[in-house]
């Protein structure tokens, strides 16, 4: 990745009930998200980041395990983007991380996130 237009990330989203699409590849019908709220995703995010940068577990193994993004199946890894090709709030956050930074919650229409940069 030579161009400094590019940024690579991998981010953990927790769905809930205002987000704009309520399934995900692990919960299709979005039963539970539908009875997720705002607030317990961002205590869920919250507690996830805690762990992640205390040590006491690893960003990719928490993607895997608990985000509503199919790019949980590779550890959260969403590859190359440049800008406009994300929701703005997360391009943001994800451009302002130096590699290897996790950002706070960030608010988009999909739902919470963390966001690692990881290029």
């Amino acid at each position: 990745m030579s161009s400094a237009s590019q940024v690579r990330a991998s981010h953990i989203l927790i769905k809930h009930q205002g987000s704009r699409r309520k399934a995900s590849w692990k919960d299709p019908e979005g039963r539970v998200i539908t009875n997720t709220t705002k607030e317990s995703a961002i205590s869920q995010l919250k507690a996830l980041r805690d762990d992640i940068v205390s040590g006491k577990t690893k960003f990719d193994e928490a993607a895997s395990r608990f985000s509503d993004c199919s790019s949980a199946k590779r550890g959260g890894d969403l590859g190359p983007f440049g800008r406009g090709q994300m929701q703005r709030p997360f391009e943001e956050a994800a451009y302002a991380l130096k590699i290897g930074e996790i950002s706070d919650i960030v608010d988009t229409d999909s739902g919470v996130h963390i966001i690692m940069r990881t290029g």
